[in-house]
């Protein structure tokens, strides 16, 4: 075997071995999943930011492969579901996990 037949060979088992490192796995999100998880988890904090009756709330927003989690507390059970609906208007959102607790 040449040395240009066997750099190609070593370079083509670097890429693959690359791109498999890359690769998501059902524990673990690649790097532009977390990338996009991070972009939605900014828009729906916003769009409950922007809505008068949640603006000052805490409500904590964490994003898992497009599935959004809302924690936290609220003062009523239908401040909750309004924050639920907000989220699922975001652009990305795939889901909704709403865990928040009525004080």
């Amino acid at each position: 075997m040449t040395f240009s037949k066997r750099f190609a060979a070593f370079f083509l088992a670097m890429v693959v071995l690359f791109l498999a490192g890359c690769a998501d796995t059902p524990q673990q999100p690649s790097t532009g999943q977390i990338i996009d998880d991070t972009v939605v988890t900014t828009k729906v904090k916003t769009a409950i930011f922007q809505e008068p009756t949640l603006k000052s709330l805490e409500i904590s927003v964490t994003t898992f492969k497009g599935v959004v989690q809302l924690s936290g507390f609220v003062g009523s059970s239908s401040m909750a579901l309004r924050a639920a609906e907000v989220a699922r208007t975001v652009e990305g959102v795939k889901g909704v996990k709403n865990s928040l607790i009525v004080k």
